[in-house]
């Protein structure tokens, strides 16, 4: 089948199935696995104009709502953090897709910076996942993973969880989720990708906590980013930027029924077996775009 937005011809089924194994084992880390989708569309389906990245975003549009809603009915959203997330990354995202129109319009451009930011934050994680646990630590029970806001206001969000209080600077977050809508709005992937990561590596909040709140965020950060490059043509005078409609819709298909399988088995899966998942997929990503670069 020939997908005529693209130009890429493949077998419908493939991204389908590619889209669903990806999502299923990304969003239990709060990832939509979209930033494992861009390079697998480049380089694999020979999808390299600039309408990759709106059909990225049309991937998460589709795909994220289903494991959202199992995680808000097993409240596990935290909504304050979602509420940051969204404030952030909105205005950013935006910015960062004008980006990728007028001064991007080779991924290799940003291949460097993309791959140290992931490498950094990977290479945090992966040193998280070694270190050994803390004696005594607590597991969920499995009744246990519900989640309870302490406090939200303009300095700090707390929040209980398995009987345990975690916090995060508002600003703190705020300034994060901005800076990383503009590289996620340029790179496609919603953000979910680095946010995820840095509140498990750097901010120390539980992993099972944040899965809901950023695919939260990357569904509705590239709500906007669709919108935004779906009008860009008329407003910008620009062409080609519209998405690949059909072929984002199988990824979105895909996506949707990973997304809820993801969810679903998360709260039984270990957060160290989660947080290593993580770490190796953005770590061997960074790696890939570093190399890809030199080469």
């Amino acid at each position: 089948m020939v997908f005529p937005v693209s130009g890429v011809q493949v077998f419908p089924l493939v991204p389908f199935a590619a889209a669903l194994a990806i999502s299923t084992l990304t969003s239990m880390g709060g990832v939509s696995g979209a930033f494992v989708l861009l390079p697998f569309q480049v380089s694999v389906l020979g999808f390299v104009s600039p309408a990759v990245t709106p059909t990225n975003h049309l991937f998460n549009v589709i795909a994220i709502p289903s494991g959202v809603y199992r995680y808000v009915r097993e409240r596990r959203m935290v909504w304050p953090l979602t509420i940051v997330i969204l404030l952030g990354t909105v205005p950013g995202v935006v910015l960062g897709s004008l980006a990728r129109i007028r001064y991007l319009p080779d991924p290799r451009h940003f291949k460097l910076f993309m791959g140290a930011v992931l490498l950094l934050i990977g290479s945090r994680l992966a040193l998280k996942v070694l270190r050994p646990p803390p004696q005594g630590a607590p597991s969920p029970a499995p009744g246990a993973f519900a989640v309870r806001t302490l406090r939200f206001d303009l300095a700090r969000l707390e929040y209980e969880f398995a009987g345990e209080r975690h916090g995060i600077s508002a600003p703190a977050l705020f300034l994060l989720t901005a800076v990383i809508g503009v590289i996620g709005g340029a790179y496609g992937v919603g953000g979910g990708a680095i946010i995820a990561p840095f509140l498990v590596s750097i901010f120390k909040l539980p992993i099972h906590t944040i899965a809901g709140a950023t695919l939260a965020g990357t569904c509705f950060t590239s709500i906007v980013a669709v919108g935004f490059f779906a009008l860009s043509r008329p407003l910008l005078g620009e062409a080609g930027l519209s998405p690949d409609w059909l072929l984002g819709a199988l990824f979105g298909a895909g996506g949707f029924c990973g997304m809820y399988l993801g969810a679903r088995l998360q709260k039984r899966a270990p957060a160290r077996a989660i947080e290593a998942g993580l770490a190796l997929a953005v770590t061997g990503l960074a790696l890939s775009y570093l190399v890809g670069f030199f080469l």
